[in-house]
C-alpha cells in the first residue's frame, strides 16, 4: 500500500475520525481483518462474522501496533468510523454476496473498498502498474497462479496463493500492492449478476481473462446463461485501450467478445481457430502435441503469434491444467514477455495455493494422493477424476480410489448433478468410491456408484475416512481427494500423509 495518512485515508472514506484518532500519523498498511496476524503500521478492518465480531478485537489490534483501525461503530479507542451513508445498493448487495455483512460490516467493506481503489488508481496512473482481472466458473486460482508466476520475471508481482477472489478478499488483495509493484492480479468470483462488476469497479482492469462458464453456483444464478452475464462483466468494464483474453473452446465465453471495446485474444486447447460472430477468426495462443506423465502433468507445443512455438512441461497436474496455462501465457506474452521466459516460468511454476491439485507420493509404500480438497464443482470433479484415472492407469496393478465430498451452490439440480457424478466413476473406470457424509448428495452419488457397478462405501467423518484408506490401500494406488471447501476433506490428505516427508 502507498504509504498515506489517517487524516487523508478518512479523506478518501468519508470516514470520521474518533476517539482521538491522530489525522497526522502515518499508515503504512496493509490491511488485516484477523487482528493476529496485523503488522506495525497495518490497518485493521473490524468486520462482523457468523462467530465474533472485528469490533471486539479492535483494541487488541491497536495494542499490536494498527496505526488505524476501520470500524462501523465506535469501539471506545482511536478509530475511523466508516459511513453508513452513501452505500449503494450494488455495493451493499455486493458486499453481502459471500458473508452476511449488512450495516456496520457493510459500511466498513465499503470504506476499504474506497481506499483500495484509491491505492490501485494512484499506482496505475502514477506507477505504471496493470491490473489483470481472472473470472470463470473454475480454474481462478490455479490460473491467478501461473499469470502471477509469469508476470514475475517482468518486475513484482502481488497475486496472493489461496481464494482471495471475494468482497473481502479482493480489497484485501489490492491493498498489498505498492509503490515498486508492477502487477496486482485481481481473483473475482460471483454469486450473482452485479457482483464481478462491483469488484471490478475497486480494482479496474487493464487486462481481463474469463476461462469459462460452468454450473458452479447454479444455484444462486439459475441458469448457465446467467452465469455467462455474470462473468462478462469483467469484459464490459474494460476500456477501449484494454485487452480481454478469452477461452475460445467455451462458447458462452467466446461470445463475450461482443461485449467489449477492448483488444481481443483467444485461447484454445486443441485448434488454431474459432467460429466467432458468424465468421473464422485465429485463435492466438493453442496447444498441440498435448502429452501426459505418470501423474498427469501435462506437456505441449505453445503456439502464439509472436515467433516459433515453444515446448511446455508443467510442473502442476492435470490436464486441464493446459487450458490454464494458455490463459495465462496470453496475459505474459501480452505484457511484453517473451516465449522463452514465459515457457520457463511455466515449467517451474509448481502448486502456489494450498489444496489445488497437490500431488503427494507416501514413501513408504508409493501411494499416490493427490488433494484436490480446496473446493469442487462438476466441471472441476471431472477433471479430477480424470487425473485420477490417468494417474492409475499408467501403474501395473494400481487401483484408483475417489474420496469425495458433495459439491456446493448447485441448487434444485444438486442431486442429479451428484448422480451424474456417480456414473462418471465408472465411466473413467474408478476402482473405488469414499463418499464421505451422509447426506442426500453424497447417499445419491453412492447409489449411482454402485449402480454402476464401483465399490464404494460410505463413511461418517474425514477421521473415519483416512481409517478406512489407511486399511485398505496397497502399493502404489492412487487417491484422489476432492469436495467443497465446507466439507474440509483436506483433513483426510493430511492424514494419510502423516509422518511423511514433502513427497513429489
Amino acid at each position: 500500500m502507498i504509504e498515506l495518512t489517517v487524516g487523508k485515508i478518512a479523506e478518501i472514506t468519508g470516514g470520521e475520525l474518533v476517539d482521538g484518532a491522530d489525522p497526522d500519523a502515518p499508515v503504512l498498511g496493509p490491511v488485516e481483518f484477523d487482528s493476529r496476524r496485523i503488522e506495525p503500521g497495518g490497518i485493521f478492518m473490524a468486520l462482523p462474522g457468523a462467530q465474533v465480531d472485528g469490533h471486539d478485537f479492535a483494541e487488541s489490534a491497536g495494542e499490536q501496533g494498527a496505526a488505524l483501525l476501520i470500524v462501523g461503530k465506535p469501539v471506545g479507542v482511536p478509530a475511523l468510523v466508516a459511513p453508513e451513508a452513501g452505500i449503494s445498493q450494488e455495493a451493499s448487495n455486493a458486499s453481502a454476496f459471500e458473508h452476511d455483512t449488512q450495516g456496520h460490516g457493510a459500511a466498513v467493506l465499503a470504506a476499504v473498498d474506497r481506499l483500495a481503489r484509491f491505492n490501485t488508481d494512484v499506482l496505475v496512473a502514477d506507477h505504471g502498474m496493470t491490473v489483470v482481472g481472472v473470472t470463470g466458473s473454475a480454474g481462478k486460482t490455479s490460473t491467478k497462479d501461473l499469470i502471477g508466476a509469469i508476470l514475475r520475471v517482468a518486475g513484482p508481482t502481488v497475486a496472493p496463493p489461496g481464494s482471495f477472489n471475494n468482497e473481502i478478499g479482493l480489497p484485501y488483495t489490492a491493498l498489498r500492492a505498492g509503490v515498486g509493484t508492477k502487477f496486482l492480479v485481481s481473483e473475482m468470483s460471483a454469486r450473482g449478476v452485479g457482483h464481478i462488476r462491483h469488484l471490478t469497479e475497486v480494482t479496474p482492469p487493464n487486462i481481463g481473462v474469463v476461462l469459462n462458464v460452468g454450473s458452479a453456483h447454479l444455484g444462486e444464478f439459475g441458469s448457465r446463461d446467467a452465469i455467462a452475464q455474470a462473468k462478462g462483466e469483467l469484459v464490459e468494464a474494460l476500456l477501449p485501450t484494454g485487452l480481454a483474453v478469452l477461452n475460445a473452446d467455451d462458447d458462452k465465453v467466446s461470445a463475450m467478445s461482443a461485449r467489449t471495446d477492448a483488444r481481443v485474444v483467444r485461447f484454445s486447447t486443441n485448434r488454431s481457430t474459432c467460429i466467432s460472430a458468424g465468421r473464422e477468426v485465429p485463435v492466438d495462443y493453442y496447444a498441440s502435441d498435448v502429452e501426459l506423465d505418470e501423474v498427469a502433468r501435462a506437456r505441449f507445443m505453445l503456439h502464439h503469434p509472436h515467433g516459433e512455438p515453444v515446448r511446455v512441461e508443467l510442473g502442476v497436474f492435470g490436464a486441464h491444467q493446459v487450458s490454464n496455462a494458455l490463459a495465462a501465457a496470453a496475459v505474459g506474452m501480452e505484457c511484453g514477455i517473451s516465449a522463452d521466459n514465459v515457457a520457463q516460468a511455466l515449467c517451474q511454476h509448481v502448486a502456489a495455493s494450498v489444496n489445488r491439485m497437490d500431488v503427494r507420493t507416501r514413501a513408504r509404500d508409493g501411494v499416490t494422493i493427490i488433494n484436490d480438497s480446496y473446493n469442487a464443482n462438476p466441471e472441476s470433479m471431472r477433471a479430477g477424476i480424470d487425473a485420477l484415472a490417468y494417474t492409475a492407469s499408467g501403474r501395473d496393478g494400481a487401483e484408483s480410489w475417489a474420496v469425495l465430498g458433495q459439491m456446493g451452490e448447485l441448487g434444485d439440480d444438486a442431486t442429479e448433478e451428484h448422480a451424474e457424478l456417480g456414473h462418471a466413476l465408472r465411466q473413467r473406470r474408478i476402482c473405488h468410491a469414499v463418499i464421505v457424509g451422509n447426506g442426500v448428495n453424497q447417499q445419491a452419488l453412492a447409489h449411482a456408484a454402485r449402480e454402476d457397478g464401483v465399490d464404494t462405501h460410505i463413511v461418517e467423518n474425514t477421521d473415519a475416512a483416512v481409517n478406512f484408506l489407511d486399511y485398505s490401500l496397497h502399493k502404489n494406488d492412487v487417491v484422489l481427494i476432492k469436495a467443497s471447501y465446507s466439507d474440509g476433506l483436506w483433513a483426510v490428505a493430511e492424514g494419510l500423509l502423516l509422518g511423511e516427508e514433502e513427497g513429489a
